[in-house]
């Protein structure tokens, strides 16, 4: 299962989905243009939110190839942009697994 099939659920429940990336606005372009991407892929410049979100892949020092990599992950922050939750996976090969970030996120949401 992938983000863009669930994007429809998690907008019924009121969460905005958007995705985060390091690489070049035309790498964006390119990649959002064939995977038909359904949500916003916005550019994290120098890492910024990688390092406020503490999930900057720590294997990659300054001058390596993967410096400023975050781990693959999601991070559900409120309107006021307090993290309410994070999935961060080790490594760059793994994923979240989607489906049970949408049902944790319903049980976020829905609490009062």
């Amino acid at each position: 299962m992938k983000l863009n099939d669930l994007t429809t659920q998690f907008d019924a429940l009121g969460v905005g989905v958007a995705g985060m990336t390091y690489d070049s606005p035309e790498l964006i372009k390119e990649f959002d243009d064939k995977w038909d991407i359904k949500f916003p892929v916005l550019k994290d410049v120098d890492g910024q939110h990688v390092d406020a979100w503490g999930i900057r892949n720590q294997e990659y020092g300054p001058g390596t190839f993967g410096y400023r990599i975050p781990y693959p992950g999601v991070v559900l922050m409120s309107p006021k942009g307090e993290i309410l939750a994070k999935w961060a996976e080790k490594g760059y090969r793994s994923r979240a697994d989607w489906k049970k970030v949408l049902r944790e996120v319903r049980t976020i949401v829905a609490e009062p």
